[in-house]
């Protein structure tokens, strides 16, 4: 059974206004939780928003610029969904920021309808205290002339039983016992008059009263309502995010269930292989021998300008900054082809490697001035191949740098 605020918030004091001053108290300290409720949405409004924009900027951030195949369309998922996260983070803390609002606005009202309630209320209870007082006053006067009366009716009678008092003297005493008596039924009519003002103002007040304290236990049922709900929504809100957050996440594990990792190493070695074969060992040479051959097949000619090309290959002529060269005008011309394999896989003394044909496996979009944006399936000519991964190549007579991990060999 639901309690009354009309039924319970009496006071014993005519005057007392205790019921009521304890009513207003709640009321004032449910606006203030009202409040509060206001400053906790707007707090979390701002950190989601916060927590938002972080994420969104850590998923525009992030890298994984170098990854290829599977693992980079994970990677790039999982920037995506980051970003999707930050966005919805977002749009929470707008949503958060509107149930303040609505809070506010109906803590407004409330404060303005109470209003209206507790100005009658202090007018009657200020007219009751008034009156009260007048009451007062009037029964005293009343009771003094009573008695002022009754002393008057007694000395008369006591002077008048006297053989020494005179008709003037008795006269006199009567009138002014009259006089008396005649006060005291006037205060009394005052006094009276003022009961029944009292009282008339006392049912007035208790109507006034009742009605006060059911519209502010309507008030308060209204609030805790309102609370009740709001935080309700807020855990909704909340849970929600959570879903939406799991379900983002969701999409990433599934992209991650695609994630071959025999498929990404394969395309590395499709990508960038070098070669199967390791290089042919360096054989030991006799040079006696090969002097000795050299003569046999009028070649010794041959073989001295050889030997000359390797000894400048071994005193590091490189030092100047350009690149190995062999002065064939001081080598003299064989006469037969030398013999296969003997200095062939002295470093440098092959001719630099020709620009070769690539084709773009993934887009890629210019970041720097010095870059070139390709797309997939473009074919390019690799000029320099450098050593962090950045390649210099001549795409339509434009020239710039690439991910090498983004080509592949023709």
């Amino acid at each position: 059974m639901a309690l009354q605020f009309k039924d319970a918030f009496w006071g014993v004091n005519f005057i007392s206004n205790i019921g009521y001053e304890a009513i207003i108290q709640r009321l004032n300290d449910g606006r203030r939780t009202c409040k509060d409720m206001e400053e906790l949405l707007k707090m979390r409004a701002s950190a989601e928003e916060k927590y938002g924009k972080e994420l969104v900027t850590i998923a525009r951030k992030a890298g994984a610029i170098y990854e290829i195949c599977t693992l980079r369309t994970s990677f790039d998922d999982m920037k995506t969904q980051i970003e999707k996260v930050g966005n919805l983070h977002i749009q929470l803390s707008s949503l958060l920021r509107e149930e303040s609002k609505r809070m506010e606005q109906f803590r407004e009202q409330q404060k303005e309808h109470r209003k209206k309630f507790e100005v009658i209320m202090e007018k009657a209870q200020k007219t009751k205290v008034s009156l009260y007082k007048k009451t007062i006053e009037s029964e005293k006067s009343y009771e003094q002339r009573c008695r002022e009366a009754d002393e008057a009716e007694q000395t008369a009678e006591k002077i008048s039983n006297t053989s020494t008092a005179t008709p003037k003297q008795i006269e006199k005493l009567n009138t002014k016992s009259k006089q008396c008596r005649d006060s005291a039924e006037e205060a009394e009519k005052q006094y009276i008059s003022n009961i029944e003002q009292l009282d008339k103002i006392r049912q007035e007040w208790e109507s006034t009263h009742t009605n006060t304290c059911e519209m502010f236990q309507q008030q308060e049922e209204d609030r805790l309502s309102v609370l009740r709900n709001a935080l309700w929504v807020h855990c909704n809100q909340l849970s929600m995010q959570c879903v939406k957050d799991d379900e983002c996440y969701e999409d990433v594990r599934k992209t991650l269930e695609n994630c071959d990792i025999i498929a990404d190493n394969n395309g590395f070695v499709e990508m960038k292989r070098t070669g199967s074969t390791p290089s042919a060992p360096i054989e030991y040479q006799n040079y006696y021998k090969k002097v000795a051959i050299g003569d046999r097949n009028g070649s010794a000619g041959f073989v001295g300008g050889v030997m000359k090309r390797f000894s400048n290959l071994l005193q590091g002529t490189s030092l100047t900054g350009s690149k190995m060269s062999l002065n064939t005008d001081q080598v003299a011309q064989p006469t037969a082809e030398p013999p296969e394999g003997i200095y062939a896989a002295i470093p440098g003394c092959q001719e630099s490697q020709q620009s070769e044909e690539y084709k773009a496996v993934y887009d890629y979009v210019a970041q720097r001035e010095d870059e070139l944006s390709i797309s997939a399936g473009d074919v390019v000519v690799v000029i320099d191949q450098g050593a962090d991964g950045w390649w210099m190549v001549q795409r339509n007579g434009q020239t710039g740098l690439v991910p090498g991990s983004y080509l592949s060999r023709e």
